[in-house]
């Protein structure tokens, strides 16, 4: 009579089942228990509702938010504040002459809404679908290719994409506080340690401003979505993905002191 071998002691347990959510359960589950979400996308086939949902979301939350800030009375003030002022430090510096200062104040009230109204039109869009293939391009090459998981790109699209959920809950939280405080510059970063006070062309205010809750969220999260796909730990992910964050915002605000250094603004 047949018997079934005993195992052998060196034989490890089958892996429990992932269990399967529906595309709402994911979208809602990377705020809650995001650990959850990124071991079922590693185990699942690809997905492109993972990354398609969120941005299409963000897209639709981001337009609302632009078009609520942008009708109010105090953002048109605030923007005409920071124009006007730029017009007079380079009419100060000899830059320019009185009559081309004034040539410009009327080029930007011409203009300017045209401007502000196409920015709100086209960044949302850009920004919703150009995010999740971008940061997910970073995941892949730290994940892939630094830390050798095995993982495809679209992978790491899908878990940038499902990061996007909190870049939605950022763009309200951005919204309610600009509407809050009556500033254009709100948000729930460092650099509201000014409040009124805030300066959008003082290179200190805008260093503070870079300090803000929702990013570090955003990063943390993604870090995590990192650790789970290329099966490293948490602390390599945050520490990746958390030194790329440091040299680009240290290269974005040394162009910017030096555009402000070379022009005199």
């Amino acid at each position: 009579m047949n018997q079934t071998p005993p195992a052998v002691s060196g034989d490890l347990p089958p892996s429990p089942a992932i269990p399967k959510t529906s595309l709402w359960g994911r979208l809602f589950n990377v705020i809650a228990a995001p650990g959850d979400v990124f071991d079922e996308v590693k185990a699942s086939p690809p997905s492109n509702a993972n990354w398609l949902a969120p941005a299409l979301l963000f897209m639709v939350v981001a337009w609302l938010g632009s078009w609520l800030v942008l009708s109010q009375d105090f953002t048109k003030q605030q923007i005409a504040d920071i124009q006007e002022k730029a017009v007079q430090k380079q009419v100060e510096k000899g830059k320019i002459s009185k009559d081309q200062a004034e040539a410009m104040r009327a080029g930007m009230e011409r203009y300017g809404r045209i401007g502000q109204t196409i920015g709100a039109a086209v960044a949302p869009p850009f920004m919703a679908f150009a995010s999740p293939f971008w940061f997910g391009l970073i995941v892949w090459l730290l994940g892939a290719k630094l830390f050798k998981g095995h993982f495809d790109y679209i992978k790491g699209v899908e878990a940038a994409g499902l990061v996007g959920m909190i870049a939605i809950l950022e763009s309200v939280l951005r919204t309610l506080m600009i509407m809050v405080f009556g500033n254009v510059f709100a948000g729930p970063h460092a650099g509201m340690i000014f409040g009124s006070g805030y300066d959008a062309t003082n290179p200190i205010h805008t260093l503070l401003a870079k300090v803000d809750l929702m990013t570090f969220w955003e990063l943390a999260v993604l870090s995590l979505g990192l650790a789970r796909l290329a099966g490293v730990s948490f602390g390599k992910a945050v520490a990746a993905l958390g030194g790329l964050w440091v040299l680009w915002t240290a290269f974005i605000s040394s162009i910017g002191w030096l555009i402000k250094l070379l022009t005199g603004t």
